[in-house]
């Protein structure tokens, strides 16, 4: 392929575009280790995925669509190994709206203790790895460390209670650089204004960065989110004619 794979990569041909549409594994962790609390936070999340069904693009909604069923069938497949946990495939809207409403249900004692948010770095911005994660970033700038760098730096500014840097992971060392970050949610009110803060940077910096590599689900989307929050402002990217830039490049 022109990427140079001999056969396209998973995320060239399918994760990079779901990518580009904001969603990735998006994670928390009931530390009351109650079994209870992470069906209730299920029961939350399939609530706010329900919600958010009624007004979105078709290739949103598919998304929300598939990932509904797998949180409304997580409980009954047996997935947690230890730590309260659950993963779920999430854009931006869906992973504020959830940890809101987790904030909430904390804050009233639904909930029995905090909530830890996380998520897989596997995902929208928080890796640079040619050869998966970013292997659909077409403008070259895929082998550059810039994305995982900015969003742990941006994420820490915006309210993570921890963040990290690494390399490895996946493909081996010197192959890709990883950012993460874990962000605890307490029912506070300064836990919601920081949740509500860190994942906008956290999933849409990535989005951006699609966007600029001239991804049509990642310009759609990222302009949508602009229309969602207007106080996003992210310049979008201008396809320059092919034919004039030939011309132009022509006996250079």
């Amino acid at each position: 392929t022109e990427s140079g794979f001999k056969y396209l990569s998973y995320v060239e041909a399918i994760m990079g575009d779901i990518f580009s549409l904001g969603f990735g594994p998006f994670r928390w962790i009931c530390t009351s280790a109650d079994e209870e609390d992470l069906k209730k936070t299920d029961k939350i999340a399939e609530e706010v995925i329900l919600e958010l069904l009624n007004d979105v693009p078709d290739p949103v909604k598919g998304q929300y669509e598939d990932n509904l069923k797998w949180i409304q069938q997580a409980d009954e497949n047996k997935l947690v190994i230890g730590s309260q946990a659950r993963i779920l495939y999430a854009d931006c809207q869906g992973r504020a709206e959830i940890a809101r409403r987790f904030n909430q249900k904390i804050q009233d004692g639904t909930l029995k203790g905090a909530v830890v948010l996380s998520r897989d770095h596997h995902d929208v911005s928080g890796t640079d790895s040619p050869f998966r994660e970013t292997a659909n970033v077409t403008d070259g700038s895929k082998f550059l460390a810039d994305m995982a760098i900015q969003n742990v730096i941006g994420d820490s500014f915006r309210g993570a209670t921890w963040v990290s840097i690494h390399n490895g992971g996946g493909v081996g060392w010197g192959e890709v650089m990883n950012g993460g970050f874990g962000l605890v949610l307490d029912g506070t009110e300064q836990a919601e204004k920081r949740s509500q803060m860190m994942l906008q940077w956290d999933v849409n910096n990535g989005v951006s960065r699609r966007a600029w590599s001239y991804n049509e689900y990642a310009k759609l989307n990222i302009k949508r989110q602009m229309d969602l929050n207007p106080r996003l402002k992210v310049t979008l990217p201008e396809v320059a004619d092919p034919e004039l830039i030939e011309k132009v490049c022509k006996g250079l």
